[in-house]
């Protein structure tokens, strides 16, 4: 039986495709100058990467070795084509924010990292599990960033919500400090690299903290001393 709890844990936190693995950085830095873009594209990866992984998973038996990745970078872009789609109908204006960042899922190496390494080999249910804690933890590291430079560049929180929740977002925005005239750097490209810099750095320390990371063992403790 899959081990839910590491499995959980490891795409949460311990192996985050977006603070460890640091897979699908291009949209991660592009999109996340606000809560709202980070968190619909984070949903819209989780989406394929659940749905890709049970896919996978249920067709490992049956696909020669030979055409397995082709067969997977089908099945990743059926996916992300249908929730581009879906996108299209129920959330336009979010679709044309996103823009190339939707369909480039694709091309996401920690979606087809996670269909090679652990979908092709485990049952149907680990497999979706799987691809669910990998999504939500990368979600987290996209709406974490967004906040953080959406916080710092404009000073708001949940600006233009309606985007993704419609009418249910129409007055959840937050304006945080009242008056503030906007840090440019932080919602331009510069800004992302230094967000992410410091959420990498933040996990790293509660590692430390927490004892997570093993510590390297001394030189002398491999030999005998110099000759």
């Amino acid at each position: 039986m899959s081990d839910w709890r590491g499995i959980a844990a490891d795409g949460l936190w311990r192996n985050n495709p977006g603070l460890v693995q640091l897979l699908g950085l291009c949209p991660l830095l592009a999109v996340t100058s606000s809560v709202i873009n980070g968190l619909g594209l984070g949903l819209a990866t989780t989406a394929t990467l659940v749905i890709s992984g049970v896919t996978v998973s249920a067709v490992r038996r049956i696909v020669r070795p030979e055409i397995r990745i082709p067969v997977f970078v089908l099945v990743i872009a059926c996916a992300v084509t249908t929730i581009e789609l879906l996108m299209q109908a129920w959330a336009y204006e979010l679709y044309r924010v996103l823009g190339i960042f939707v369909p480039l899922i694709v091309t996401n190496c920690a979606i087809m990292g996670r269909a090679e390494a652990f979908a092709s080999r485990n049952p149907v249910p680990a497999a979706a599990f799987d691809g669910l804690a990998m999504g939500l933890g990368f979600t987290a590291v996209l709406v974490a960033l967004g906040a953080l430079r959406e916080l710092t560049g404009q000073g708001t929180l949940l600006d233009r919500a309606e985007l993704l929740l419609g009418p249910l977002g129409e007055g959840l925005r937050v304006e945080v400090f009242e008056g503030y005239r906007g840090f440019l750097v932080s919602v331009l490209p510069p800004g992302a690299f230094l967000g992410l810099g410091l959420l990498i750095a933040l996990k790293n320390a509660i590692d430390a903290r927490r004892g997570a990371r093993p510590v390297a063992a001394p030189a002398h403790a491999h030999g005998h001393g110099a000759a």
